[in-house]
């Protein structure tokens, strides 16, 4: 069933359900930033209505790591510069983002876009387990570092892949435990992941 704000106005309820999709967005937050968005500021709303529109009818998946770019293949994995021999398994593309924001790590990506959780259905078949092994064991890669977060469903996900890498003779790490246990990646400050990735084992 749908909340509804106290307006006279379909759109405004309208604008209000579409903001609460966001993480973390209530009814009462989604409806501030409604009426802000139609009080102080509808240049900014076109803005971000223009913003949202182009970016869901030009952004894709890149086909070799799965991040987001505009192109068939994304700048990092069309880097020439990269370390090729090594391969960061992340979770999400903003994750991805984070370990760059690091500027310790000049290897590859391959982004599961998710981890395991039963209790959602999404099973190592869903995050693309045969093109990571396809990609990992290409003669070029010679370390799969395991970037996934240190949360239950991260840490089931670390053990599976770990196991599918090695029994095909792959090199694996996992970042140290300088993240803290239950910390999402995206959250955790850039001197501890640097910290992680240069600890790892």
């Amino acid at each position: 069933m749908a909340i509804h704000v106290a307006s006279d106005t379909q759109s405004v309820d309208g604008l209000v359900q579409a903001l609460r999709i966001l993480p973390g967005v209530g009814i009462k937050s989604a409806a501030r930033m409604a009426y802000h968005l139609l009080q102080h500021d509808r240049e900014g709303a076109q803005r971000l209505a223009a913003s949202l529109q182009a970016a869901v009818r030009n952004v894709r998946h890149c086909e070799s790591c799965n991040t987001f770019t505009e192109q068939p293949i994304c700048q990092t994995c069309a880097d020439p510069g990269r370390d090729r021999s090594r391969l960061c398994v992340v979770e999400t593309p903003s994750d991805q983002a984070v370990m760059e924001r690091t500027g310790a790590y000049d290897g590859l990506y391959y982004v599961l876009l998710g981890r395991l959780s039963p209790l959602d259905s999404v099973g190592i078949a869903d995050l693309g387990l045969t093109r990571l092994l396809e990609r990992a064991t290409d003669g070029v890669t010679e370390e799969v570092i395991i970037a996934t977060s240190f949360t239950a469903e991260g840490e089931a996900t670390a053990h599976i892949l770990t196991q599918s890498l090695q029994k095909r003779g792959v090199k694996v790490t996992r970042l140290a435990r300088g993240v803290p246990v239950g910390g999402e990646l995206e959250y955790i400050d850039l001197g501890t992941i640097a910290h992680a990735l240069a600890d790892r084992r």
